[in-house]
């Protein structure tokens, strides 16, 4: 589905991919160690994205910010488990979605406020990536909510956060054939409720 690419990615383009990933392992290993500045840059690199993963599921932003911070203390005790098999950032939102699924199943119920989460600044974001967000985050924003929560986790993670089939089913503690599946019904419910307002694919 083209037109899902439009879910703007927030993290640059795929050739800075592994830059990236190698900051972001190295970084670990410092934290592993007790760096507490690489701590603080690891923090300032990922929290916002987390942030933002974990509003769209749970719909509170004071239990949101509660469970980052809870994210992220576990990633200072835990960096030297980390065993480079998958993406820092997968790892990251791994630890996220269960502290989320836990805060949902202590919850009688939940709101989804996907505007607020996506409105939050992410700092790298750049003036062109923003403006081309803006045009049609609204109709975006409004479609995902139309998504059952377990459709719109994997757009949410396949197009906000370009995690592969195989760094989803970690994420979602599913089979890959169970996260495909869920997939395609995902990117063609939405493609039907993008088209519906108004926006074509390309």
């Amino acid at each position: 589905m083209d037109t899902a690419c439009e879910l703007t990615n927030s993290s640059g383009t795929a050739a800075a991919a592994p830059s990236r990933q190698r900051l972001d392992g190295t970084l670990l290993k410092s934290i592993a160690a007790g760096d507490k500045f690489a701590m603080q840059v690891l923090f300032q690199r990922h929290s916002v994205r987390v942030y933002r993963f974990v509003l769209r599921l749970i719909g509170n932003e004071s239990l949101a910010e509660e469970i980052v911070s809870e994210v992220f203390l576990n990633v200072w005790r835990q960096a030297g488990t980390f065993e480079a098999k998958s993406e820092v950032t997968t790892w990251l939102l791994a630890i996220a979605r269960h502290k989320a699924v836990s805060a949902l199943r202590r919850r009688s119920e939940t709101q989804l406020d996907d505007g607020r989460a996506a409105t939050i600044a992410d700092p790298s974001d750049d003036a062109e990536t923003v403006l081309d967000r803006e045009d049609r985050s609204k109709i975006i924003r409004k479609c995902l909510t139309q998504l059952s929560p377990s459709h719109r986790e994997i757009i949410d993670l396949v197009y906000y956060h370009e995690k592969s089939v195989d760094e989803v089913a970690q994420i979602v503690g599913a089979p890959k054939s169970t996260v495909k599946t869920r997939m395609f019904y995902a990117r063609s419910h939405m493609a039907k409720l993008l088209r519906g307002a108004g926006l074509h694919e390309s």
